[in-house]
């Protein structure tokens, strides 16, 4: 288990420090990723209106990997460090729940059906398990290329509708 004192010595504050600027340390862990419903909703409606729906959820998900293109070693240390940790790991999926959350609107708009519809949560999880797929296999590597797994776990579900 990782404790708050070794997440701030990892990120060079004090203790005291780490509580003035974070309330846990799994807010500390991900306090990166928590726009990135916001990034990927807005990608997803950047995308053509004649890209099927799939494809662009890929790419919408693909555009919001900012933190990894800008420092994939730490982003792979964050996407480890959540593995061993059930309480890191258990705040990951709520946050990526928060992402479908976020998702669901420009979703829904592209689909022709209601934010709240069976349809709609279908796919928003679908494409959640994808993405998740692909960043624990990564981390479970030890790194490679994300973007890559994102669009081997996306077409693995794909291909069942082939």
């Amino acid at each position: 288990m990782t404790t708050a004192d070794e997440v701030a010595v990892a990120a060079g504050i004090s203790r005291a420090s780490f509580f003035r600027l974070f309330s846990s340390k799994e807010e500390a862990v991900f306090v990166a990723l928590e726009a990135t419903g916001g990034v990927i909703a807005a990608a997803l409606v950047e995308r053509p209106a004649r890209e099927d729906t799939w494809t662009a959820l890929r790419s919408a998900f693909v555009a919001a990997l900012g933190e990894y293109l800008d420092d994939p070693e730490q982003a792979l240390a964050r996407a480890r460090l959540a593995q061993r940790n059930p309480s890191l790991r258990a705040r990951l999926i709520d946050l990526q729940n928060s992402w479908g959350r976020d998702i669901r609107e420009p979703l829904a708009e592209r689909m022709g059906e209601p934010a709240d519809s069976l349809a709609v949560e279908a796919v928003v999880r679908a494409a959640l398990a994808a993405y998740d797929v692909a960043a624990t296999g990564w981390g479970d590597a030890g790194g490679g290329d994300l973007i890559a797994l994102i669009d081997a776990s996306f077409k693995s579900v794909a291909a069942i509708f082939d």
